[in-house]
């Protein structure tokens, strides 16, 4: 594939739409109807990745934890100084994102960090609100 920034072309030996396939040959990815039928379960926690202006704009799945795509791994790292301790209760992490592709990335990453069990949702944020789950406003 033949990219041109700035006049510089360059060649990207993999697009992100591949990556986005290669990782959810390896994850469990939700659809939206196991998602919204999870909601409720006390052993999952769903993490929304998107960026802080997104959930401002757009709002979240009510209960779910905010983590910025960019701090993850090091929110999930026990040796990290920046780790969160809700990443290591057990619990199933379910990550969602605006359309699935961010999650699909973070939910690779962190499984083969050794988080388990994880998973994300099929068509992120937008498939949720699509499909009538609830909203919670961000404050």
């Amino acid at each position: 594939m033949r990219c041109d920034h700035i006049g510089k072309g360059y060649d990207v030996e993999i697009g992100v739409k591949q990556l986005v396939e290669a990782a959810t040959a390896e994850i469990e990815t939700l659809t939206i109807e196991t998602a919204l039928a999870l909601r409720d379960d006390e052993d999952m926690v769903f993490v929304d990745l998107r960026d802080i202006r997104e959930l401002k704009h757009e709002g979240k799945i009510p209960g779910a934890r905010h983590c910025p795509r960019g701090m993850l791994e090091f929110w999930v790292d026990p040796e990290s100084p920046y780790h969160k301790d809700y990443f290591a209760s057990g619990k199933k992490f379910v990550f969602y994102c605006a359309m699935g592709w961010r999650s699909a990335l973070a939910t690779q990453a962190v499984q083969r960090m050794g988080l388990r069990p994880v998973a994300h949702i099929a068509g992120g944020f937008a498939a949720w609100k699509e499909s009538g789950g609830p909203v919670e406003e961000k404050a």
